[in-house]
């Protein structure tokens, strides 16, 4: 069982399963469909009435099928009260809508599946999610960023060689910081310069990557790995300072540590996926490429960039145009 079902009833727990192995979410997801679905339980007054003090037996398992009962009665009435409760205490429209999508998501598994006679969230109205245009660094930036990378690793230091090739990888692949510190060994391809990576939905891609990238990827096999592996090591691509996988918190403070020492703005990892993006499109690459490079599911998602892009050519046009 785990750790999400623990604590769930059948209802939950069954969605769960659906979430897991039919449409093939990361548990980071799973984790936030259920918290959200909880979340919408507990204002629906999900502890009204239960025991409490020495005579309260009842215990998770209890809790957890008035969890499920209470979301099984839900009404339309109910789910719109609920976004309504969370739009004014001033939660983002990009987390009412993530909210909203848990809840669609679970009635329309539950009417399917004969949990409920209908479906309540069938007509629900969600905020959509804030457009916001991703933060890239100029071509400028991400060079001097990676040249100082580099630079740290010329001391040898086997951390300093894994940031170097992991800051390279994300950068030349646009590689997400989970799917990075996920990479065996085996995934790589040095004659093809090609990575294979799982991303979202255990879907299966493979990225190419440059020159540079496979230097610091060599580099960091031949003298880096090497000095931190431990018996119980097995194929990760790149390791821990005791040995093990990466965790990605790792590799986002090594961003952060390799930004302040460039002298560049701080950005997370998934700023230098946001900046092979853009640069790809600037450079002339389609936004079909892109979005098999970027492994988005949605070609809509990818288009985000396009705007980075328009936005970038708008500002230099004000500057140097005579007539702007």
């Amino acid at each position: 069982m785990s750790p999400t079902s623990a604590a769930s009833g059948e209802l939950l727990t069954s969605f769960e399963g659906y979430l897991r192995h039919q449409r093939g979410l990361s548990q980071h997801t799973v984790r936030a469909y259920l918290g959200d679905l909880r979340a919408l339980a507990a204002h629906l007054g999900v502890d009204k009435g239960a025991a409490s003090g020495p005579d309260a037996t009842t215990g998770s398992a209890a809790r957890a099928a008035r969890t499920d009962a209470v979301l099984a009665a839900a009404t339309l009435a109910d789910l719109r009260g609920w976004l309504g409760s969370m739009a004014a205490a001033g939660l983002s429209r990009t987390s009412l809508a993530r909210r909203g999508a848990s809840v669609r998501a679970f009635y329309s598994w539950a009417a399917d599946t004969g949990r409920v006679e209908s479906d309540p969230a069938a007509r629900l109205a969600s905020a959509r999610a804030a457009t916001t245009l991703p933060t890239v660094l100029s071509a400028e930036d991400a060079a001097r960023l990676l040249d100082v990378a580099r630079t740290r690793a010329d001391d040898g230091d086997p951390l300093h060689l894994r940031d170097w090739a992991a800051l390279e990888l994300i950068y030349a692949s646009g590689l997400r910081v989970g799917e990075v510190a996920a990479l065996d060994v085996t995934h790589l391809d040095f004659a093809d310069r090609l990575v294979r990576v799982l991303g979202k939905g255990g879907k299966e891609r493979m990225v190419p990557f440059g020159a540079p990238a496979a230097q610091a990827l060599d580099t960091w096999l031949e003298r880096g790995r090497p000095a931190l592996v431990v018996p119980t090591t097995g194929t990760a691509l790149f390791l821990g300072g005791r040995g093990r996988r990466v965790d990605p918190r790792q590799l986002r403070e090594a961003v952060h540590r390799v930004c302040r020492a460039a002298e560049v703005e701080d950005v997370a990892p998934h700023a230098l996926r946001h900046s092979a993006a853009t640069h790809l499109l600037a450079g002339g690459s389609d936004l079909r490429s892109v979005q098999e490079v970027l492994g988005h599911a949605s070609l809509a998602t990818t288009q985000r960039y396009t705007h980075v892009s328009a936005e970038r050519l708008r500002a230099a046009y004000h500057l140097a145009h005579p007539r702007a």
